[in-house]
């Protein structure tokens, strides 16, 4: 039983860390600095009509103790009328909403925008509602398109 787990756990792993398919988290690269990116993204959530809740610039804050970190900020918007719903599917989706993007830079000056692949969270939330996952792909596809939209010259 334990050896069958095992297999389990660890083709679990792989699946998510696969580098096209099934993967937890999606990275687009961005072709503006982390400020502009971050400027675009929150446009665009109001052109959308979407919630801003708030931006999170990490960087700064580490600067508040005396600490360095590469510039990284985290976004967190979402859609009120879609969160509930998934919350009436599973109510521990309210871990996973709102939604967040995280913009960070390396030493090299390449920003990144990083989100959750909402595919993930049929696995983690244990969602099969039909409904449910076609929410799930709906949003799977608007994060898409905001990342790649906020990562555009």
């Amino acid at each position: 039983m334990r050896k069958l787990l095992l297999i389990g756990l660890v083709g679990f792993v792989l699946l998510g860390c696969d580098s096209k398919k099934g993967t937890f988290l999606e990275t687009v690269e961005s072709e503006n600095d982390l400020p502009t990116a971050v400027a675009k993204l929150e446009k665009l959530i109001k052109a959308q009509g979407l919630t801003h809740f708030n931006t999170i610039d990490h960087k700064a804050n580490a600067n508040k103790v005396d600490m360095n970190l590469k510039p990284e900020t985290v976004v967190v918007f979402g859609n009120p009328k879609m969160g509930t719903v998934l919350m009436n599917c599973n109510p521990s989706m309210g871990l996973d909403l709102p939604l967040r993007m995280l913009f960070t830079t390396d030493y090299e000056g390449k920003t990144t925008i990083t989100y959750t692949n909402p595919e993930y969270w049929s696995l983690k939330h244990n969602i099969k509602d039909k409904n449910c996952l076609s929410i799930l792909n709906k949003a799977k596809m608007a994060l898409g398109g905001l990342a790649q939209e906020a990562g555009k010259k």
